[in-house]
């Protein structure tokens, strides 16, 4: 329903818009904007081809996505990304591009990349169907991101690292060959099921504490590795492996921000504690 509808009722002599009763500020609110769709970013990383841009925005406008946050693309919104958008250029235009990942997800409490299964680093995989639940669970509280990366090779580690999941769309093994426009449409899909369900219900969200920010999470990290530096259980020539698994077993845990508090408090009387 656009404005315009208001205006062919009321040419038609149709009073019930104009009724005191009815709050039509109120009610455009309810049809057009939803505050808890819109906490969840759609985030593009590195990618190569405008058209996949214009795809991805038309996959995330028909299932009432809005927040399209591009990092440091490899190519312009020009005219194929408006045509493949096919009537989401209001997403194009309104897309954030900055030049890094941890820029793009700092105010979030969660964040979920898209990945294979065949990585290196072992981290807490979603399923499409449960990773749309919990990002209707924290979208309720505060900005979450849904990371997709490049279209040849994907996410790196380092970037994976920055995500509290995972997510693999389980498809046919013998042929999983899915394009950025596709993975963007079947995580939408899953986002926009479970908040459907949401709306059906009106049961509370599971998750009703706050988590911390992503650049809460990574000032803590920098932190517990000043701290293990400094009482030599770590080398500072080859920090990485540790801390790697360090992050792992917290991101996994996913510690409330009271609980973060606690830790970096306990980090600092170590230090105090310090010759």
């Amino acid at each position: 329903m656009e404005a315009g509808v208001f205006l062919f009722y009321q040419s038609k002599g149709c009073d019930v818009f104009n009724s005191e009763y009815v709050n039509i500020a109120r009610f455009k609110h309810t049809v057009w904007e939803n505050p808890m769709l819109d906490n969840v970013k759609v985030v593009l990383v590195g990618t190569s081809h405008s058209g996949n841009i214009g795809s991805a925005a038309r996959a995330m406008k028909v299932m009432g996505l809005s927040n399209l946050v591009l990092v440091e693309p490899q190519c312009e919104i020009d005219q194929q990304a408006m045509s493949m958008s096919s009537g989401a250029t209001d997403i194009l235009e309104s897309a954030s591009i900055v030049s890094c990942l941890t820029e793009a997800i700092s105010d979030c409490s969660l964040v979920v990349g898209s990945s294979a299964r065949s990585r290196t680093l072992e981290w807490p995989m979603l399923e499409p169907r449960e990773c749309g639940r919990k990002f209707i669970e924290q979208a309720s509280f505060s900005p979450t991101a849904l990371v997709f990366g490049r279209e040849r090779t994907g996410l790196t580690n380092e970037e994976l690292q920055t995500c509290h999941f995972h997510v693999c769309i389980p498809a046919n093994p013998e042929y999983s060959s899915l394009n950025l426009a596709m993975a963007v449409q079947t995580l939408s899909y899953e986002v926009r099921m479970a908040y459907l369900d949401h709306e059906k219900a009106t049961y509370q969200p599971a998750e009703t504490c706050e988590f911390p920010r992503h650049k809460e999470l990574e000032l803590f990290f920098s932190h517990l590795e000043s701290v293990v530096k400094s009482i030599d259980f770590i080398s500072d020539k080859q920090p990485g492996k540790v801390m790697n698994k360090l992050r792992r077993l917290f991101t996994r845990a996913r510690p409330e921000a009271q609980e973060l508090n606690i830790l970096r408090g306990i980090l600092t009387a170590v230090e105090k504690k310090l010759p």
